[in-house]
């Protein structure tokens, strides 16, 4: 019977199918499964047939329907392995196959696929051009440390063309995925000797011949990270059921160099816009570090429990191994600051939220007569005292307001400092504290504890951009300063909390170790041009605080719709228009747990799952956690939105008094640059929402429309 093996790039096609071509992606499938090789080819129902005019004579075609082909590569050793390529239109299905050659690599011994044709049209005018260039990317290099690495002749001609790193990317969905990894890290700076350890000798089986296999079977086999073999009979269903988990911790060639380089020699930053990679990179490098010992122990940590959850998820999907989860401990910062300070203290007092301690802090307003409100307070607190881990009254006297736009004093600094000692007496007698003193806590006691016992060997952080500086003390003391320590992912653009951080400050240097993503693998081009436009203007500071971040040259390799951006005249109308919008996404074959609605408030997601279960559409609160396995639209907060994705994405109720919501924007009498800081972190939240969307994204609004969308009324 002949063996299924599925491409990464059929992943990203099936994906996207509408639900009637998926189900004849499974009915060819199974049927495929059923026939003995002879029979196979007989068979007038799948219709395998060779391409005319391929590059690759192993190339067929099956077919699905009458409008649908599945492309094929088999084998023509006398094995029995089929590799499933693509699922395209009838004609382009001839088109696509016709251009592609697939080859085994001469270094890693894995199957890559090439553009062959491409490459053959572009080379001879690109030599020009390198002819006249006055330096060429790759002329350090000699042909035989080239070919070392796994180039070939082809390949190789294409190279001695590049001038610049922008062309080495132009020139990266043409080029065999093993042979533009290696290209990329030379370019990197890297040294072929370590381009050989870390990719070559990684990829490359103990097992491996002296020279490549010519057997397809074999080089599949020697393809497991871009490759999906079925291994049993029972696999094919379950493995057509997980297509979108399995893309959620697929790791792209450009983010694989940084996940799984061997050593950093200290703590390690990568930046870069939502779809990145950032989440993904940050969980490959789990597995990298939980496989140089068998007995290391990784602390996972971000911020929300939703995110951790979601981590938690992923995670045991791309290790699928117990023993290896079990060294891993994912949990938010503040819950490992709990847990800490409960261990090492024996008794931690009860977390209060930001409504309970703004009515003590308006209490203490009120006992002292200040002539500052409660919010002010509240963030002098915060920015100040807690982030520079102020203890004393000289130490504020003393301490730097950066980021604060009214001045203090001398004597308004002590009326300042006796209203914290009040509020932490009142706090205090009441057995509680807010989760920032927690953390402060914990950071204290870990400075005096065996790390052996309530530390780690490595920590890996995620959505690092939201961190306070009183939590990052906290994940500063959970490790021991060292080659690999600290492992931080984050992009300031999706900080949607008040935090403010110089990480050099907190003696987190990651001069020379950091690394920006700015390939977006998940959105298409047209969701991240709309979405980019929330943001234009207000300048945004990078995950250091030490300068600006910048979203330039960050782009999408995938195409597909515009955004849809459209008001109603009521809300009733507004979420009328939502459900009929779910129901064709649902009709289009979009699995409702791959839809999400989000929204600035909790009661707008009420009255938009009240009408869902009208039209007999299921939904479930992403607050609640349900698995990847609960049916229904995920209905959250833009808040919670925070490190998802999902294919088809609305965001509802975006108007003028949600976004940007008084109550959250200080005034600017008060403080302007907080108040400046506060409107950009609004916008900040509708970008992130917005960029949670993979191929569809709908906002609406009922009345005037939020001011952060003048750009989209504008077209």
């Amino acid at each position: 019977m002949p063996q299924l093996a599925f491409a990464n790039s059929f992943w990203q096609s099936y994906d996207v199918l509408e639900k009637p071509v998926k189900a004849g992606v499974r009915k060819a499938m199974d049927k495929f499964q059923q026939l003995s090789i002879a029979e196979l080819h007989a068979d007038k129902g799948l219709h395998l047939e060779s391409v005319n005019n391929a590059r690759d004579p192993r190339m067929r075609t099956i077919r699905i329907n009458d409008f649908w082909r599945g492309v094929v590569l088999a084998p023509d050793d006398g094995s029995d392995t089929f590799l499933l390529l693509n699922v395209v239109p009838h004609d382009d299905a001839y088109t696509w196959a016709a251009k592609r050659l697939y080859t085994v690599n001469t270094a890693t011994r894995a199957l890559e696929v090439r553009n062959v044709v491409a490459i053959e049209q572009l080379t001879p005018a690109l030599e020009k051009a390198a002819a006249e260039a006055p330096t060429l990317l790759f002329a350090r290099y000699s042909d035989t440390v080239l070919r070392h690495l796994g180039i070939d002749d082809q390949v190789l001609r294409a190279v001695r063309t590049i001038i610049d790193k922008l062309q080495l990317e132009a020139f990266g969905t043409l080029l065999p995925e093993d042979q533009f990894e290696v290209l990329q890290y030379l370019a990197e700076g890297f040294s072929p000797e370590e381009v050989y350890r870390d990719v070559v000798a990684e990829r490359r089986p103990a097992n491996a011949t002296p020279e490549p296999s010519e057997s397809l079977a074999v080089a599949i086999a020697n393809t497991a990270n871009r490759i999906t073999l079925v291994t049993r009979p029972d696999e094919l269903a379950e493995i057509l059921d997980k297509p979108f988990a399995a893309w959620r911790v697929f790791l792209h060639p450009s983010q694989r160099r940084v996940a799984y380089r061997v050593s950093y020699n200290g703590p390690a930053q990568v930046s870069g816009g939502p779809g990145t990679g950032k989440t993904v990179v940050a969980l490959h490098r789990v597995k990298h570090l939980l496989s140089r010992s068998a007995d290391s122990r990784v602390l996972l940590t971000t911020y929300t429990n939703a995110l951790a959850a979601t981590l938690r998820e992923n995670l045991a999907l791309l290790l699928d191994d117990e023993e290896r989860l079990a060294r891993v401990e994912v949990t938010t910062v503040n819950a490992f600051a709990h847990r800490t300070v409960r261990s090492l203290a024996g008794r931690v007092p009860a977390p209060i939220g930001d409504a309970d301690e703004r009515q003590v802090w308006r209490r203490v307003c009120r006992r002292l007569s200040l002539p500052w409100t409660e919010q002010f307070l509240a963030q002098e607190f915060r920015h100040v005292i807690l982030a520079h881990n102020v203890q004393t009254r000289e130490e504020y006297r003393a301490a730097s307001r950066r980021g604060r736009g009214s001045a203090l004093g001398p004597r308004q600094r002590d009326r300042v400092w006796d209203a914290v000692e009040m509020f932490q007496k009142e706090v205090s007698a009441a057995g509680n504290a807010t989760h920032l003193q927690i953390c402060a806590q914990a950071a204290q006691l870990l400075g005096g504890a065996d790390l052996a016992v309530h530390g780690y060997d490595h920590v890996v952080v995620d959505e690092a951009q939201d961190l306070h500086p009183a939590q990052w003390r906290v994940l500063r003391a959970a490790v021991s300063p060292g080659p690999d320590d600290l492992f931080i992912t984050g992009d300031p653009h999706q900080r949607i909390y008040d935090s403010r951080v110089s990480l050099n400050a907190l003696g987190i240097s990651v001069a020379g170790r950091s690394s920006r993503l700015r390939v977006n693998y998940r959105s298409t081009e047209e969701i991240l041009s709309w979405s980019t436009g929330v943001l234009v203007g207000p300048r945004v500071e990078d995950l250091g605080g030490d300068g600006d971040d910048s979203l330039t040259g960050y782009r999408s390799l995938l195409h597909g719709k515009r955004p849809h951006a459209v008001g109603y005249p009521t809300s009733q109308a507004e979420v009328a228009a939502l459900v009929q919008r779910v129901g064709e996404w649902l009709k289009q074959g979009v699995a409702a747990s791959e839809i999400a609605v989000c929204a600035r408030f909790n009661i707008t997601l009420g009255n938009v799952q009240e009408e869902l279960a009208a039209a007999g559409i299921p939904a479930v609160r992403v607050r609640d956690q349900p698995g990847a396995d609960v049916d229904g639209v995920r209905l959250a907060t833009m808040h919670a939105m925070k490190g998802l994705e999902f294919r088809c994405v609305a965001v509802v109720g975006v108007t003028a008094r949600a976004m940007p919501f008084a109550k959250e924007v200080t005034p600017s009498e008060v403080d302007p640059m907080q108040h400046e800081s506060d409107l950009l972190r609004e916008r900040c939240l509708l970008f992130v929402a917005s960029t949670r969307a993979r191929e569809a994204l709908h906002v609406s609004w009922s009345g005037q429309p939020s001011t952060f969308l003048a750009f989209a009324a504008e077209r």
